[in-house]
């Protein structure tokens, strides 16, 4: 029973710290596609 919960507990952090890595490096790319498109704007 003890084995279950443990690997239920393991399991969920996993697929949460997958989740929050996807979301980071999702915020990640747009705060570098606003940059960008800052930097084209001043260029054009």
């Amino acid at each position: 029973m003890i084995r279950k919960i443990v690997l239920a507990t393991v399991l969920s952090g996993l697929v949460l710290g997958t989740a929050a890595c996807n979301t980071v490096k999702g915020a990640g790319r747009d705060i570098e596609s606003v940059g960008q498109a800052g930097s084209d704007a001043i260029h054009n």
